[in-house]
C-alpha cells in the first residue's frame, strides 16, 4: 500500500492510527487493571459472605436436637442467586446449604481459603475447630458477564469517540494547512512572466524558510530576465542611430557613383542593414512586450489603433491588399493601446510577407476582442505551426523576416492574459494561415 502524496493526508492518517492504537492499549491496559481489581473485589465478598453466614451457621447447627440433618434454605423472595454456599461436617455431611445451591459442584473440603474449578471460585472457612465449614461457590460466568459488560462500558465510548477524536483531527489538520493550501494556490495560479515574491504572511515557521527560498530563487530569475531584455532593448536601440547612418552613407554614395558594380553592391549592402534595422527594431518591442506593463488602469477602444495599423501598412502593401472589418461599436478593452500596436503590425506584416504574392489579407476585430489576421498563403505544416511562436523561428526559408513576429505576439498575449492560436489552413478553408488573439475586453469574467 502506497502512502498518500498529500501532507494533510499523511499526518491525519499517521494520527488517526496513533490515536486509535493508543485508545486500544489504554483500553486495554485499564480492561487488565479492571479485571484484576474486580476479581479481588469478588474474592473479597466471597470471603465476606463466608465469615458472616459461618457464625450464624454455627448457631444453628449447635442448636438442633439431631445431628448431621441437612437442612435447605427457601429464598424469601425470588431473586438471582451469584453465591451460593454449604455448611458441612467432619464427615462432610451437609448441615446447611442456600436454597440454589448444588453439592456436586462444591469440591471437598482442602483447608481455609481459595479453590477454583472449571466453572466456579471457592472460599472455605471452618469454626468449632474445624468441625463446621463452610464453602462458597461463585460461577466464574458471573465474573466472565461482568467482565464482558466492562469490556462494552470501555468499548462503546471509544466506538463514538475515535471517530469524533478522527474528525476534529482532520478538522485541526484542515485549519492548520488552509496557509499552506494558500501557498500552494497562489503558485499554482501564477503564469510563467509573473516573478514577484511570494507573501509570507500567515506561513507556519517551518515553511517559511521554503518561501524566502522559493523568493530568493524568483527574484535571481527575474533579474536574470531583466538583464536579458535590457541587454536586447539597449542594443537594438544603440544599433538604430549607426545603421540609419551607414544606411544614409550608402544612398550617399550611390547617388554619387556611377559604376553599376558599386551600385550592385551598396544596394546589397543597404538591403542588409535595412534588415538589420527591422531585427533591430523587432528585439525593442519584443523586450517592450517581455518587461512592460501591459494591462492599463482604464479601458480604451481598440478600433482606431487597428484602423492606423492597417492603413499604415497598407500604404507600403499597395492599394486594396489589406481587408479590414471592424465592429461598429467600440471595443474597449484594458490592454496598453501601443502593445497592441505592436500585435496588430507583426501579425499584418507576417501575413503580406508569408502570404500569396499580392493576395488579400484579412484583419478582422470583433466587439468580443477576437482580433484575426488571416492570409492565402501555402499550407504550414503541423509540426513546424506548433513551433512557429518560438523566438527565430520562420515558417520555411521564404521571405526576409527576422523570425521575432509571432514570438512579440505570443509574449504579448501571456503577458496580458490572453490566448494566441495559429491555425493553417485558415479555419473553414483548404489553404492559407490565420493567425486568432482572444483579447481581454471590458465584461470578461
Amino acid at each position: 500500500m502506497r502512502a498518500p502524496r498529500s501532507l494533510q493526508a499523511r499526518v491525519g492518517l499517521s494520527l488517526g492510527l496513533l490515536l486509535v492504537v493508543l485508545w486500544i492499549a489504554v483500553a486495554s491496559v485499564t480492561l487488565l487493571m479492571l479485571r484484576d481489581e474486580m476479581d479481588e473485589v469478588f474474592d473479597a465478598a466471597l470471603m465476606e459472605t463466608a465469615q458472616r453466614i459461618l457464625p450464624v451457621a454455627v448457631l444453628d447447627v449447635v442448636g438442633r436436637e439431631e445431628a448431621g440433618v441437612t437442612q435447605r434454605l427457601g429464598a424469601i423472595r425470588e431473586h438471582e442467586e451469584y453465591f451460593t454456599y454449604i455448611v458441612r461436617d467432619e464427615a462432610d455431611r451437609i448441615l446447611l446449604q442456600s436454597h440454589r445451591a448444588d453439592s456436586s459442584v462444591f469440591p471437598a473440603y482442602d483447608g481455609p481459603g481459595f479453590q477454583e474449578t472449571a466453572t466456579h471460585r471457592f472460599y472455605s472457612d471452618a469454626a468449632l475447630q474445624g468441625s463446621i465449614r463452610i464453602t462458597v461457590a461463585e460461577p466464574l460466568s458471573h465474573r466472565a458477564r461482568v467482565a464482558r459488560e466492562l469490556q462494552w462500558a470501555l468499548g462503546l465510548p471509544i466506538l463514538v469517540v475515535v471517530p469524533i477524536a478522527l474528525i476534529a483531527v482532520v478538522f485541526a489538520l484542515r485549519l492548520s494547512l488552509a496557509p499552506l493550501r494558500r501557498f500552494r494556490d497562489a503558485l499554482a495560479a501564477r503564469h510563467g512572466r509573473d516573478l514577484s515574491p511570494v507573501p509570507l504572511r500567515e506561513l507556519p515557521s517551518e515553511i517559511v524558510p521554503v518561501a524566502e527560498t522559493v523568493n530568493a530563487l524568483l527574484s535571481r530569475l527575474n533579474a536574470a530576465f531583466e538583464a536579458e531584455r535590457s541587454f536586447a532593448a539597449n542594443a537594438a536601440h544603440e544599433l538604430r542611430t549607426p545603421l540609419a547612418g551607414a544606411i544614409a552613407q550608402l544612398q550617399r554614395l550611390r547617388a554619387e557613383t556611377g559604376d553599376a558594380a558599386v551600385l550592385q553592391r551598396a544596394g546589397d549592402i543597404e538591403a542588409t542593414l535595412k534588415r538589420l534595422t527591422r531585427l533591430s527594431e523587432r528585439l525593442m518591442q519584443l523586450a517592450r512586450a517581455e518587461g512592460g506593463r501591459l494591462r492599463m488602469n482604464h479601458p480604451s477602444d481598440l478600433r482606431p489603433v487597428a484602423r492606423v495599423m492597417a492603413e499604415d501598412i497598407g500604404r507600403g502593401a499597395g492599394a486594396g491588399r489589406i481587408a479590414l472589418t471592424l465592429p461598429a461599436r467600440p471595443v474597449l478593452s484594458d490592454l496598453d493601446p501601443d502593445a497592441f500596436g505592436i500585435l496588430c503590425r507583426n501579425l499584418i506584416e507576417n501575413a503580406l510577407r508569408h502570404g500569396a504574392p499580392e493576395g488579400r489579407v484579412e484583419v478582422t476585430l470583433t466587439g468580443t476582442g477576437r482580433f484575426s489576421v488571416a492570409n492565402d498563403g501555402p499550407v504550414v505544416p503541423p509540426e513546424i505551426l506548433a513551433r512557429l511562436t518560438g523566438r527565430f523561428e520562420r515558417a520555411g526559408a521564404i521571405g526576409d523576416g527576422s523570425g521575432l513576429g509571432l514570438a512579440i505576439v505570443q509574449a504579448i498575449a501571456e503577458r496580458s492574459g490572453s490566448r494566441l492560436t495559429l491555425h493553417s489552413p485558415r479555419i473553414g478553408q483548404s489553404a492559407g494561415f490565420e493567425a486568432i488573439v482572444h483579447l481581454p475586453v471590458q465584461g470578461d469574467d
